[in-house]
């Protein structure tokens, strides 16, 4: 009984680990690794994985290249005798504190380099203050008069109550897009100004590389700089499991050229002064707002 049990386990791991590898073959190697972005932050973090990944792959040839030359080599059955010179060896022990202590410190400096180049919000070009809501985002363009509210667009709204009658599949970007997107020119440096009215939130978009916390009561601090020939829409959502609506606040960023951005900008800024829309804190909501400090 317990051998037909064990057969079907392993019966049913075997065309697991088929269907694995089945779809493994059919997928898109590239897909299996990080995505590059389209950021100078997104290329940076995504060199230092590379170089991190292919040092890891080099060690680990080095080390199973050894035990298993070891192994074939001083097998029992071509009389190998066990070596008991090594065992509790000073001089082995320092090696093997040493070498991986200095692997460490090479790994080090490179992922300091850019950990300091992400924290570096020097020479920036647009700062936008973004603020989390249950279930939405405000974004204030500072010191243009612009600010705006980024909702789940209606259709996709309608489309994920029960018993609208309306087929989700026939939305197009499903969940994925809002009312009033994030308008950002390319090539320009942009700081993001993070805090949150209500509960934790978080900022992603998976193509900027970068993701930060939204928390009441402080702002945290982001940049991206979006490649001049990198024009077009990005999305990402909350990243922080902030409320039953949770994944129904969506985040789409359109990158535009500098001129296609100005247009923009003055005819945003036409319209809100025609609107009487207040150039800071859109709403009372945003007023009542506890006072965010620097996180330290």
């Amino acid at each position: 009984m317990k051998n037909a049990k064990a057969r079907r386990g392993l019966q049913a791991a075997v065309a697991s680990l088929f269907a694995v590898l089945a779809s493994v073959a059919h997928a898109d190697w590239g897909g299996l690794n990080m995505h590059e972005g389209v950021t100078i932050l997104s290329r940076k973090i995504y060199g230092l994985h590379m170089t991190i990944f292919w040092w890891c792959v080099a060690i680990g040839v080095v080390v199973f290249g050894v035990m298993i030359y070891s192994l074939v080599k001083f097998r029992k059955s071509q009389g190998a005798q066990a070596d008991t010179t090594l065992v509790h060896s000073t001089k082995v022990e320092i090696i093997w504190t040493i070498i991986p202590i200095g692997i460490l410190v090479l790994m080090a400096v490179p992922t300091a380099k850019t950990l300091i180049e992400i924290e570096d919000m020097g020479n920036v070009g647009l700062n936008i203050k973004v603020t989390g809501y249950q279930w939405k985002w405000e974004y204030e363009y500072l010191g243009q008069n612009v600010s705006f509210f980024s909702t789940l667009k209606r259709d996709s709204n309608l489309a994920r109550q029960l018993g609208s009658g309306v087929d989700p599949k026939t939305v197009p970007n499903y969940l994925l897009d809002v009312d009033n997107p994030l308008v950002v020119p390319a090539g320009t440096k942009i700081r993001f100004l993070l805090t949150a009215q209500d509960v934790i939130h978080a900022w992603w978009v998976p193509a900027f590389g970068m993701k930060k916390d939204a928390i009441p009561g402080y702002i945290n601090e982001i940049w991206v700089q979006v490649d001049a020939d990198k024009l077009g829409t990005y999305r990402g959502q909350c990243a922080e499991l902030c409320g039953q609506d949770h994944g129904f606040m969506p985040i789409v960023v359109e990158v535009k050229s500098p001129a296609e951005y100005d247009a923009w900008l003055r005819a945003k800024q036409a319209e809100q002064k025609l609107a009487g829309v207040a150039p800071n804190a859109t709403s009372a909501i945003a007023s009542a707002a506890p006072a965010a400090v620097i996180q330290q």
